[in-house]
């Protein structure tokens, strides 16, 4: 072992003294080889599945992985061709949409890209999203009306910001109140856990 890492089923073995920057190449590959595995596992699945009509018996003893993970891997690759995966978003991003309409889970993936969502912030918008409209099919609608004064400077300043994102100014300010929102939110449920 003389200046490589060494890997083995339940180890990796690094040499004395490695750069910091082999350090991070060799962190950074084990991220990939992770965080790709799911989708390839997926793949191999699919492929199984017109080459070998008992690939899941056969996939549960090559990976020893049981029968639902294994068909949850096929299910999500078989939901978003290779064309239509993240590389920014992990499986587990995909999977949290895997069950929309590929119209609604390209929108979906666009903004957790663009605003680099964690999977749990995926869940949580996807969630309020549904409950939002579940909601509004049970009753009317309330609009509620809200007025302010605005020094003209700000509204300037937040009328840039909307368009830097894309937005008119409405839609920004009510992005960024939904956004305060959840964090305020998420921040109080450990507190809540606590009591």
């Amino acid at each position: 072992m003389t200046g490589s890492a060494l890997t083995k089923r339940t180890s990796l073995f690094l040499p004395p003294r490695i750069p910091l920057d082999e350090w991070s190449r060799i962190g950074r590959q084990i991220f990939v080889i992770h965080e790709s595995s799911a989708w390839w596992l997926g793949d191999w699945l699919i492929y199984g599945q017109s080459q070998y009509p008992d690939r899941y018996k056969r996939a549960i003893a090559e990976t020893s992985l049981d029968y639902q993970t294994l068909r949850n891997y096929a299910w999500v690759a078989r939901r978003f061709g290779v064309s239509r995966r993240r590389e920014a978003l992990s499986f587990q991003h995909h999977a949290e949409l895997a069950s929309l309409p590929e119209s609604e889970q390209d929108e979906w993936l666009d903004r957790a890209e663009k605003f680099r969502w964690s999977r749990n912030e995926l869940r949580n918008r996807v969630k309020i999203s549904k409950n939002a409209e579940q909601n509004a099919d049970r009753k009317p609608r309330e609009v509620l009306n809200i007025q302010m004064n605005v020094l003209p400077d700000r509204k300037e300043r937040w009328q840039e910001a909307a368009a830097s994102a894309e937005q008119d100014l409405l839609t920004w300010i009510v992005s960024i109140l939904d956004d305060a929102a959840m964090a305020t939110l998420e921040e109080a449920e450990p507190a809540k856990a606590l009591l």
